[in-house]
């Protein structure tokens, strides 16, 4: 089986949805199937059917959940030894060479990944292109379109 990097803070999110999705999502749906069931006929129950269909997607998202788990290599990225080098996990800040505006990403597995809150994913081509790279280092990194030259201002580990 292949694992996956996954940050601790995304195996946290993860966990913290599967025990919400156990101890209240699912309850709450089963109940609502047996208060649809006390309506009587069940192949004219609009509740029913909604409700049993809202648990498939509940079991569903539970399965899913403890398979990424399962198979995820799980990395505290603060007990990383800072060297300065971008590795999975690194907050690195860049800047556009072209036009010295700022970025700062997070590398995170695929999962965790937001470009709205900074977390690219490891199989992104920015973040491909940063991995082993050092701070100070130019990165060329294939846009659509264009090819964007970025400076590694700084990497962190937090």
């Amino acid at each position: 089986m292949k694992r996956s990097p996954m940050t601790l803070r995304g195996a946290e999110l993860l966990r913290a949805e599967l025990k919400r999705l156990k101890g209240e999502e699912r309850p709450r749906v089963i109940k609502a199937i047996a208060e649809a069931r006390s309506h009587g006929d069940l192949s004219e129950n609009a509740e029913y059917h909604a409700a049993r269909e809202q648990q498939g997607f509940i079991e569903g998202r539970i399965k899913d959940i403890e398979s990424r788990l399962s198979s995820a290599e799980i990395i505290d990225v603060a007990s990383l030894s800072p060297s300065g080098r971008v590795v999975f996990g690194a907050t690195v800040e860049l800047e556009d060479q072209g036009g010295g505006t700022a970025v700062s990403y997070q590398i995170v597995g695929e999962d965790e990944a937001d470009i709205r809150t900074g977390r690219i994913s490891i199989g992104s081509p920015i973040a491909r292109a940063l991995i082993g790279k050092m701070q100070g280092d130019v990165v060329d990194v294939a846009a659509p379109g264009r090819t964007v030259s970025y400076e590694i201002v700084s990497v962190r580990y937090v």
